[in-house]
């Protein structure tokens, strides 16, 4: 058997006329009598073959000779109901049409010339048989208007057949063509969609500017709906959350007033699109419970609104509305959806470069800052205890001549400011890198540090620190804790004029996956919203420094103090993920400043 793409158009023409023959043939003996048991027998066999015919007609099948077959078979069938009809005498001594039909739309004149002759002759011998050799005169004429009805036949549909096939096959190849040009065009479009597609990916992974990213996509994703024409209408716009509203960050054909709107996304299509997850098409925006306040959308009859969600990040989502209530078709919501896929990771990929450079230039301010605190530390110790040795050693130079006896006790006081400049820069040394929190621990850390203070600024500083607490931290916590006290105790002694600092390190009654730490003096206090409200004026980021350092281990960071009542910086350090949460949640009991 052969197989075809396309459907052979005479086998159906000959599948459909041959059906058409059968329930003419049914009719015509109907209505001369009651059909006998071997016509009706002829009518079940020739139905069960063509049958068999028109399911290989419709899987594009043909046999082996697969038209000579039907000829043949059709020159049978005609023979078969001549006979079972009654022959020459009977209803359907034209039975043969069938045959010369069959043969000229499937050879033209030639096939209905030899059907004709083949029919013919078969159904003279049926005759002979029938009536008998002696009684062939009594049927001359029935015999010579048979023959006249097969030899008309056959001119008509030779001549016929010709000319109607050639339309035919004219009309088959016309759809042919129009098919291929369609299927032609559709790759057309589904390659230029696909263009389309690549150059936003490409776009899309070749920057990592937010407004570039947004604006990008916008662009690209009506190029990919169709064309210009198609696409006039529609208004498209990103909403991202900025806190816990969305703004609209870009759009194409809102007004200057629509761009102000923002949307909490609590109820109507908004809501639906991020709870679920999946695109929301919304058949009358006007009449959305937020979308309506949007004046551009009440000319429009559909809109489309996409998530943009990254696992558990919720960024906003994307929105396209158009006049036409048909416009967003399944295979244009499919290709938005692709396109907002790709949205979402390059946003995601903007928001990361962002925050990379604000780390980058956190890190930078923090070296700076790092670098004038040593200057200023330098300058206001060390610096201007060296300056004192080299003043008392002109004074010394100047009492060797004139007043010798007094040259020891001078001696004596710049050993005294040397001393004290070797003590503070080894004080400085130890919290640029205090060596014993590498080799003893956080505690032995911790008590140098105050017995420094002490020893070298005066400066009483009480530890409680709890072993468990420290246990529980791993060494990069260790490592910032030591450093949030060491800035903590540095900006009291410097500021607070206290005669004691606290500084206390516990585990949380509570909740036994936070540690607490607190230092607390009291010193003299002061304004902590005005202190932080005019950082951009001050040379000093003490207080920035504290709470950065703090961010770096998830913790959180409280500053409690009021002019004349001491100061209490508290720190709540999560040691894993859902203590995290439970801070940012506010769920931790956090003890509350006395």
């Amino acid at each position: 058997m052969r197989r075809a793409e396309f459907p052979y158009l005479p086998d159906l023409l000959v599948l459909a006329l041959r059906w058409l023959v059968l329930v003419v043939f049914i009719t015509v003996q109907a209505l001369a009598g009651m059909p006998s048991v071997a016509f009706l027998g002829v009518v079940a066999a020739a139905a069960g073959l063509n049958l068999i015919l028109s399911i290989l007609a419709v899987a594009n099948t043909r046999l082996p000779a697969h038209r000579l077959i039907g000829v043949a078979l059709d020159v049978l069938i005609s023979a078969a109901f001549f006979y079972t009809s009654g022959g020459l005498g009977g209803a359907l001594s034209w039975a043969g049409v069938l045959a010369i039909l069959s043969g000229a739309l499937y050879y033209e004149w030639r096939g209905a010339f030899i059907s004709a002759v083949l029919v013919t002759a078969l159904e003279a011998a049926i005759a002979v048989r029938m009536i008998g050799a002696g009684s062939l005169s009594a049927y001359a004429l029935p015999g010579m208007m048979l023959l006249g009805i097969h030899v008309t036949t056959m001119l008509v549909l030779g001549l016929l057949s010709r000319r109607v096939m050639r339309l035919l096959r004219l009309r088959y190849r016309s759809l042919l063509a129009l098919r291929e040009e369609t299927e032609r065009r559709a790759q057309v479009k589904e390659r230029k969609r696909l263009e389309i597609f690549y150059s936003m990916v490409e776009t899309l992974s070749a920057t990592l500017n937010y407004q570039v990213v947004l604006d990008s996509a916008l662009n690209l994703s009506q190029s990919a709906l169709g064309e210009e024409s198609e696409t006039s209408r529609l208004i498209s716009a990103v909403l991202l959350f900025e806190d816990d509203q969305m703004v609209i960050a870009e759009a194409r054909g809102l007004s200057p007033a629509d761009r102000r709107v923002t949307f909490r996304a609590e109820e109507g299509g908004l809501a639906q699109a991020l709870k679920s997850g999946q695109p929301q098409l919304i058949p009358d925006p006007a009449a959305d419970a937020e979308l309506r306040h949007l004046l551009a959308l009440r000319t429009c009859q559909a809109a489309l609104v996409l998530p943009l969600l990254r696992g558990m990040q919720i960024f906003g989502v994307m929105l396209f509305a158009h006049p036409e209530s048909k416009f967003f078709t399944s295979e244009r919501c499919d290709l938005l959806e692709m396109i907002s896929h790709q949205v979402v990771v390059a946003i995601q990929n903007a928001r990361l470069f962002e925050e990379v450079e604000k780390e980058k230039n956190r890190i930078l301010s923090a070296q700076e800052e790092t670098r004038k605190k040593l200057a200023r530390d330098l300058h206001d110790g060390p610096t201007q205890l060296v300056s004192g040795i080299v003043m008392r050693a002109q004074i010394a130079a100047k009492m060797l001549h004139s007043q010798a006896d007094e040259l020891p006790g001078e001696l004596k006081r710049i050993e005294d400011l040397a001393r004290r400049a070797t003590q503070e820069l080894r004080h400085m040394l130890f919290t640029l890198r205090p060596l014993a929190l590498e080799s003893e621990g956080l505690i032995a850390a911790l008590q140098q540090m105050a017995d420094k203070m002490k020893e070298v600024f005066q400066q009483n500083v009480a530890l409680e620190i709890e072993p468990q607490a420290v246990e529980a931290l791993d060494l990069n916590r260790q490592g910032v804790v030591f450093y949030l006290v060491e800035e903590a105790v540095t900006n009291a002694r410097k500021h607070a004029q206290a005669s004691l600092i606290r500084v206390r390190l516990k585990r949380l009654p509570e909740d036994a996956q936070m540690i607490f730490l607190e230092i607390a003096d009291n010193g003299k206090g002061f304004d902590v919203n005005g202190v932080f409200n005019s950082y951009e004026k001050r040379g000093s980021l003490g207080m920035i420094n504290l709470r950065e350092r703090a961010d770096m281990i998830n913790a959180v960071l409280r500053v409690q103090s009021a002019p004349g009542k001491g100061t209490r910086v508290q720190v709540v350090i999560p040691l894993d993920e859902a203590a995290v949460d439970r801070l940012q949640r506010g769920l931790a009991k956090v003890p509350q400043p006395n």
